[in-house]
């Protein structure tokens, strides 16, 4: 019997190595290089033929094609991030911090479509099928009719799509699925790439939406090979501080929509709830009316969004006068007050900011 071979691959960036070494080579990344069994190839397929299997149908780009069928979630702010809903057959990747909310919002989702008569499912392979009960009580939407399965095996979760044809599959979380026939731990680079292949393929051939959910770095990165994100349709980040009940669900990347839409939550005891106006937020009751606070209109993707700048600044003792931001970039800070200094006619050299 052959002895399996083995290989070296970096978590990070994907990359493969013939040995170990401290530090990646191609991302720079450390400690992140991990022993895994190579794959096994492919069988190779004659030139003269393909074994029996059919020849491709190739077509014009002059060919009529309709808009893809659009499934709305009743979500009005998730609508708004993927571009008018759920598409049919398309694959989305969710990220975000842990407790940020994305199986409660996902839960939400589930129980939206299965009340407008629509099947859906999810399998989860974090937590027990007992928990998401638990949740779904707390949210009240225990009556609601979800398929709901714990598994890690990708082969039996192909199984019961195939059965089940359903119109939304829920993945929680993607780093949990491993493939049997490949030797590596679950959430390693060869198994949540090619987790992530067979379930798209197969969502793609059925016409099931397919949410995978996936972990994130501590640089809040979405774990895993980056052909992760290639390999999808929608990438989805969730964003914000446990420390505060607002949320923003910011799409990165969208086939069938703009990337850079974002939807704003709360997180309430009954679940997230949807804001629909989030320049309220952002504004104070005398913005605008005192010295140092000003209105700001951005836009983030197709919305207007209203938001307060407060800039303080006093005079200072200290050789070098501290320069302080929160929610800015602080290197854009100093190159402003540069701008001030240089063109504007202010000095800034013995002032804190």
């Amino acid at each position: 019997m052959a002895k399996p071979k083995h290989q070296f691959v970096c978590q990070e960036c994907g990359a493969v190595s013939q040995k170990w070494a401290g530090q990646c080579a191609d991302c720079g990344g450390w400690n992140c290089i991990v022993e895994e069994t190579a794959p096994r190839g492919f069988t190779k397929v004659s030139g003269q033929g393909n074994a029996g299997g059919k020849t491709l149908d190739f077509e014009d780009l002059s060919a009529q094609a309709g808009e893809a069928p659009r499934t709305p979630t009743r979500i009005g702010e998730l609508d708004r991030v993927l571009g008018g809903g759920l598409t049919r057959g398309s694959a989305v990747l969710i990220g975000g911090d842990p407790g940020i909310g994305k199986s409660t919002v996902l839960l939400q989702l589930a129980a939206g479509l299965a009340a407008s008569g629509k099947t859906a499912m999810i399998v989860t392979g974090e937590e027990s099928t007992a928990q998401v009960r638990m949740r779904a009580k707390r949210l009240g939407l225990q009556d609601a009719k979800v398929h709901l399965a714990y598994a890690t095996g990708v082969g039996e979760i192909l199984a019961a799509l195939r059965r089940e044809k359903p119109d939304l599959a829920v993945i929680d979380s993607i780093q949990t699925m491993f493939v049997e026939d490949i030797d590596s731990a679950p959430g390693t680079v060869t198994q949540v790439r090619q987790s992530a292949h067979e379930l798209i393929a197969l969502c793609k051939q059925i016409g099931t939406a397919l949410v995978l959910v996936g972990h994130v770095t501590k640089d809040g990165q979405i774990a895993g090979p980056k052909v992760l994100e290639h390999m999808v349709d929608t990438v989805l980040y969730f964003e914000g501080d446990r420390g505060h009940q607002f949320r923003l669900l910011r799409a990165v990347k969208n086939r069938f929509g703009a990337a850079g839409e974002i939807g704003v939550f709360a997180m309430t005891d009954k679940g997230l709830e949807e804001v629909t106006n989030p320049s309220a937020l952002f504004i104070s009751g005398k913005a605008g009316e005192v010295s140092g606070s000003v209105v700001f209109a951005g836009v983030e993707g197709t919305r207007p969004v209203l938001a307060e700048i407060q800039a303080l600044v006093s005079p200072s003792t200290m050789a070098q006068p501290r320069r302080a931001a929160v929610g800015w970039d602080g290197s854009r800070l100093a190159m402003v007050l540069a701008v001030l200094q240089a063109r504007g006619g202010y000095r800034f050299a013995d002032k804190e900011v």
